[in-house]
């Protein structure tokens, strides 16, 4: 008996069934029949590849994914010191850790913020959120021209419903109702027997607002490395800072930067004034307050300011901040002849809560050998029982400094940088100071004659500096404004909930009835109870505003 081969798949019964599976997935049968093989979707051409890439780019999901790792990508630059801020550490860094140093470098740790790796990922946020947001900005104009939504198929898969007797008639209970909803702020369209409305349209433009404003902030944020610049100085009492480029002990240009962009002005010191308090029960001293009075000169104007922490002062369009402050004792060098070869204010460095300072003193010319001086600063200083010397008070009530005097070559000729700050003592022969049996220990007046009749040390005064930051960064307003867009768009996505109410005519000529209808999109358990007040108004009709909530 021939196999009974079903062409109509209607007709299969079971037997068929086993038959065709049967047959699929005999070994026997061709490759293209075996139901195990895994089903496979087109091949995608280079242009369909690209428009995946760009869809999956420009999704919701991959913008928050991206913004996550912009977060974890700026890590490093709080952990590792940065080239654009912290020079100084970067070749502290060089120096105790070489190895590393090397590692890091490869990968661009010491630049976070202007990596290739940041770079790309901040890019790809930026793209991304554009790729969000033009899409669903065209669709919500789209949705705040068009009418509301009609009146579903289905009403009795509405999530709330309720019918009311129209006692007045059906004209005067839609009246009614219109009246409610529109004063609580509803989109109405009324027909003859039905009334569709529509409230919450500020949740999607607030969601959209706050998006567009975190562009705003991206775009910003990325212009202040190209047009903004900060640098830093050190001003001792009596000096003038003017604002150019050689005035500034560092300087951090923006991609865009051109020396033209400085405006002219010029910041003196006149007085520094630090307020001191003792913990009594650390023994120790803490500041309190910090007040520097300059004079700030901008053409033919001069006016006085007083400059304080987080007060700082505004001058053409940069702000000056105050950083910090010490002690710079004048020394004056002369040869053996008496004929001043060096006289000028030095900074110290301060390394504790008493600014017991550290500054270093070079001498390259009118001296018979270069002389390099490793000073110690006291502005109080006490004798402890080792012999040393130390500070307990910031206040200078008994100023004193102390050097190592070193004679040789200071490096200052081999056409590399120096750090002000250090001294090569290891190329240097020391003649004075500590291990040497010749203390060098000077208070204001004081002169120290230096061994071998190569000339005399003078401490002769001392002054106050503060290290201050200036700053032009153009971005701050748009920087401001993004914000408060931010947290407004927000509020207001997170505050609106989206509604549609349908209203339609029930019942007889006679007994009509108005039956209501809503939804909400979303999870939104005061749908009821916000619906409810507004079946409540229609039954006592007033002029008065009823929210949609």
């Amino acid at each position: 008996m021939a196999s009974r081969r079903p062409s109509d798949p209607a007709s299969l019964q079971p037997v068929d069934l086993a038959d065709v599976t049967s047959d699929f997935d005999s070994p026997d049968a061709p490759r293209k029949n075996r139901l195990d093989d895994p089903i496979r979707g087109p091949k995608l051409g280079p242009l369909e590849f690209l428009r995946w890439v760009w869809r999956v780019l420009t999704s919701m999901r991959t913008a928050i994914i991206l913004l996550v790792l912009v977060a974890f990508a700026s890590i490093p630059g709080s952990l590792v010191p940065q080239r654009s801020s912290d020079p100084n550490g970067v070749s502290i860094f060089r120096d105790t850790n070489p190895e590393l140093y090397k590692f890091y470098e490869s990968i661009q740790l010491f630049d976070t913020f202007t990596s290739v790796w940041f770079s790309s990922i901040y890019l790809l946020l930026f793209i991304s959120l554009i790729g969000c947001i033009v899409p669903r900005t065209l669709y919500h104009w789209r949705i705040l021209r068009a009418e509301p939504a009609a009146e579903p198929a289905s009403w009795a898969r509405l999530p709330y419903r309720r019918s009311e007797r129209a006692t007045q008639g059906a004209a005067v209970a839609l009246d009614c109702a219109e009246t409610v909803l529109r004063n609580a702020h509803y989109r109405v369209v009324r027909d003859d027997t039905s009334i569709r409305a529509e409230f919450g349209y500020l949740r999607e433009t607030g969601n959209l607002v706050f998006h567009i404003a975190l562009v705003g902030i991206l775009t910003t944020l990325a212009a202040t490395g190209g047009y903004g610049w900060s640098g830093q100085r050190v001003i001792i009492e009596g000096q003038t800072f003017t604002n150019q480029l050689a005035s500034y002990d560092s300087f951090h240009p923006g991609s865009w930067f051109t020396e033209q962009n400085l405006q002219p002005y010029a910041v003196s010191l006149e007085t520094f004034t630090p307020e001191y308090t003792k913990d009594p029960v650390k023994d120790v001293w803490m500041p309190i307050d910090f007040t520097a009075t300059v004079t700030v000169t901008e053409g033919d104007a001069t006016r006085e300011v007083i400059l304080k922490v987080n007060e700082p002062l505004v001058a053409g369009d940069s702000q000056m901040y105050l950083l910090g402050n010490g002690f710079a004792p004048v020394i004056t060098v002369r040869d053996p002849q008496g004929t001043v070869v060096f006289d000028q204010p030095v900074v110290f460095l301060s390394q504790d809560s008493n600014l017991t300072s550290v500054g270093v003193v070079k001498v390259p010319d009118g001296l018979s050998k270069q002389l390099g001086l490793q000073g110690f600063f006291y502005p109080s200083a006490v004798d402890l029982e080792s012999g040393a010397l130390s500070s307990n008070n910031p206040e200078p009530t008994n100023p004193t400094v102390t050097f190592n005097v070193y004679t040789g070559d200071l490096g200052l000729d081999s056409g590399v940088a120096a750090n002000v700050f250090q001294l090569p003592v290891d190329s240097l022969t020391q003649i004075a100071g500590r291990h040497t049996g010749t203390d060098v220990i000077l208070t204001p007046g004081d002169v120290f004659d230096l061994p071998g009749g190569l000339g005399s040390i003078e401490f002769t005064s001392l002054r106050r500096f503060i290290g201050v930051e200036i700053r032009h960064d153009p971005t701050q307003m748009g920087v401001a404004v993004s914000t408060f867009f931010i947290v407004a768009g927000l509020l207001a996505s997170l505050g609106t909930r989206r509604r549609r109410v349908w209203i339609r005519v029930r019942g007889t000529a006679r007994i009509p009835e108005l039956e209501w209808g809503g939804m909400s999109r979303g999870d939104d358990p005061r749908l009821d109870a916000a619906l409810d007040r507004l079946v409540e108004k229609t039954r006592q009709p007033s002029t008065d505003k009823v929210t949609g909530e």
